[in-house]
């Protein structure tokens, strides 16, 4: 395998939103098994609580060794609310390993937050993530995904928000996602025409693990790497369905077999069980099998 398909590999399966006003809710996310935690500064914290949910979270990044089997991502309020400025000098402080930003429009959203870690000397490798949650965010989703190949944006993932969407596009919530369909589509195509990460919306249902689960199949069939959550019982789920199933590891393997051969080394399609395998299918097997190890190390450090 090679080493740039492990190094650029992170799992994003299971993304937990814990608010940061709840200190009990944060004492638990050490013992969780997400891939990433989003400490939520924005929606589920109330304004009068803005700052004591700032303070939870200068202790907890204080006193918590690095959660090194977890990427930790806070949420910050949008740059209209009085509560950025704020919010930003907490992420710089805190040092986590990237910003969600709320509600992003367009590329500017992005560029704004990445000048103020540039200021900040904040270390490169703090990273912005950026929800589409809103009618011009998804018409200007490639534009914002391009925002990953500027050098100083630190754009590294799309994250869909389908409350807000429906809000503003009068769609309504009972009418589960079918027309909502086109929209996810687009932001992952413009997550993946500039190599960058997307994350499903979340089930707002978290006692209806059945419908829950549907929705992880419908968003790993549409290409979303992972799943944003709201509950840690929707960590088994997401981790399951956006995990990669033993056929899949199996298929990789057999891929990555077939261009190991030495007849294989000055080819660029090779026959792997009757198919016909492209370099491009390699590098998306080297990706699922670091994908998998990943996930077997994790469980053989908690065992």
């Amino acid at each position: 395998m090679s080493s740039s398909a492990s190094l650029s590999v992170r799992l994003r399966r299971s993304v937990l939103s814990v608010p940061a006003i709840n200190p009990r809710a944060l004492a638990k996310v050490p013992d969780l098994d997400c891939d990433v935690v989003i400490f939520d500064l924005e929606d589920s914290v109330a304004p009068e609580k803005k700052g004591e949910a700032r303070e939870n979270l200068r202790r907890f990044f204080g006193e918590v060794s690095p959660l090194h089997d977890k990427e930790c991502v806070i949420r910050i309020n949008g740059h209209d609310t009085g509560f950025a400025d704020d919010d930003m000098a907490a992420v710089i402080a805190c040092r986590p390993d990237a910003v969600l930003l709320p509600k992003v429009d367009g590329p500017q959203d992005v560029e704004r937050v990445a000048d103020l870690l540039a200021e900040a000397d904040a270390p490169e490798g703090l990273r912005i993530w950026a929800m589409t949650e809103t009618p011009l965010g998804v018409l200007n989703a490639a534009a914002i995904a391009r925002m990953g190949r500027t050098d100083g944006a630190r754009l590294d993932c799309l994250v869909v928000g389908l409350n807000d969407l429906r809000k503003a596009t009068a769609v309504p919530a009972g009418s589960g996602r079918t027309f909502l369909v086109p929209w996810l589509m687009q932001v992952v195509l413009a997550a993946r025409a500039f190599g960058l990460d997307v994350i499903d919306s979340v089930g707002n249902d978290f006692s209806d693990i059945a419908a829950f689960e549907a929705e992880c199949r419908q968003g790993r069939s549409m290409g979303f790497d992972g799943k944003m959550l709201i509950h840690p019982a929707q960590i088994g789920p997401a981790n399951r369905y956006f995990g990669p199933s033993t056929e899949e590891i199996a298929e990789a393997q057999a891929i990555a077999e077939a261009f190991a051969a030495p007849a294989a080394a000055e080819l660029n399609v090779v026959n792997s069980n009757g198919q016909m395998i492209e370099r491009l299918h390699l590098d998306q097997a080297e990706r699922l099998l670091a994908k998998a190890k990943i996930i077997q190390d994790r469980k053989g450090n908690s065992a």
